[in-house]
């Protein structure tokens, strides 16, 4: 009896085996006690951390943009102007230029020999009129003695003027001879940059080529046309007709690199109907050579400035089906949603012309997940990072206390 007994209290079941304790203890170990829901709660309402800048006050240009392209203020062909060899080559390519420089020479020894034949025959005919002067000096003194007639005089003077008419032909020779020596020598006839080579030295050169020799292009000023949609013209007339200076900046294709500053030249009479269009015509001193001929540039011209307006940075500003509006970070630790109307915008900065006043504080990230009313921990204010203050610790000791402070 005393065996039986003993097996039966071995195999009954134990108090934790219960299936209703056992209900319970897991339960109570899926819910993870008071704490970890009240920890749950916390992560679902745990402030959102948060970038913001202050809006502040300041001057805003406004500009009109348009696309342009840099075009020589003057193009020159050169071409040879005489018949001959090319000797020499006195230019680099892509060389700049100065009006007069020297640029190429012609063989001038034809040139030369054409001269000496134009000089002696007018020395000799030179000789003939001093002789006819003699004789008609003479022959008037003799008819004023009456001893020839005035006929013979008459004839003398006659050849007096027609060698005085030879002589006048051949210094037009020499002229025209040192003219074409002249012309052997090939100069820059404006200022700017030389093109490729298009002739060889030992070619012969003609005056009636039509590739010419080289193609100077005049760089330094220069100009850019550009164009401006019809809708700006209205403004843009009425500070052109003011006479005040409407001053433009170029930059490179992507729009980022500034090139130039100069200034509008002329305005077209008529908008261009295709396009919808004006055209303008600016200047530019390009000292540095940034600007080439036929060069695609983006031009902002700066129309007008915004004073004393509400600046904020761009990424501020969020765009919604009821159009843009910002985060405003409240003193409470709160956020609020606000609609605003914008204006002119410069790089990264953008005018608020409606919604926003100066000091106010905007979330400039973590916007992704706010709401209105969203609690939120500042943890970066304008480029500066906020670092939180440490807080004490809420883990408890074995004994039960809290640990010492070091």
């Amino acid at each position: 009896m005393m065996v039986v007994a003993a097996a039966v209290y071995f195999f009954r079941p134990a108090a934790n085996d219960n299936p209703t304790d056992q209900k319970h203890a897991k339960g109570n170990f899926a819910k993870g006690g008071d704490n970890s829901e009240t920890k749950g709660d916390w992560s679902e309402n745990a402030p959102i951390s948060i970038s913001v800048a202050t809006a502040r006050q300041g001057d805003m240009p406004i500009y009109l943009n348009g696309l342009g392209t840099a075009t020589a203020l003057r193009t020159v062909t050169v071409h040879s102007r005489v018949d001959g060899e090319l000797i020499r080559v006195a230019f680099t390519e892509g060389q700049l230029v100065r009006q007069g420089d020297l640029l190429a020479e012609i063989d001038p020894r034809p040139f030369q020999v054409q001269l000496k034949q134009a000089e002696g025959q007018l020395i000799r005919d030179q000789a003939l009129l001093k002789n006819a002067q003699l004789d008609l000096s003479r022959y008037q003194t003799l008819q004023a003695q009456d001893s020839i007639s005035g006929q013979q005089t008459a004839t003398q003077a006659a050849l007096v003027t027609q060698y005085q008419g030879t002589v006048e032909m051949d210094q037009a020779q020499v002229d025209n001879a040192k003219l074409q020596l002249t012309y052997a020598r090939i100069t820059a006839p404006i200022n700017g940059r030389i093109g490729l080579r298009l002739v060889d030295q030992g070619n012969i050169v003609h005056a009636s080529d039509t590739t010419g020799m080289l193609v100077i292009t005049q760089t330094q000023p220069i100009s850019v046309v550009f164009t401006l949609p019809e809708d700006a013209v209205p403004s843009v007339m009425k500070r052109w007709q003011a006479g005040d200076g409407l001053g433009v900046e170029a930059f490179d294709r992507a729009g980022h690199t500034k090139l130039a500053s100069g200034k509008v030249l002329a305005v077209d009479n008529q908008i261009d109907t295709s396009t919808g269009t004006l055209k303008l015509k600016a200047q530019f001193d390009n000292m540095d050579g940034k600007l080439f001929a036929n060069q695609f540039v983006n031009i902002k011209m700066r129309l007008d400035t915004l004073q004393a307006a509400v600046l904020v940075p761009s990424v501020a500003v969020q765009r919604g089906a009821d159009g843009a509006f910002v985060y405003v970070a409240k003193d409470d630790g709160s956020v609020e949603v606000r609609a605003v109307k914008t204006g002119p915008s410069e790089n990264e900065t953008v005018a608020i012309l409606d919604g926003v006043a100066v000091n106010e504080q905007l979330v400039v990230d973590g916007t992704d997940k706010l709401r209105a009313g969203s609690a939120v921990n500042v943890v970066k204010r304008d480029n500066q990072t906020l670092v939180p203050e440490p807080q004490p610790s809420t883990h408890l000791h074995p004994t039960g206390r809290h640990p010492a402070r070091p």
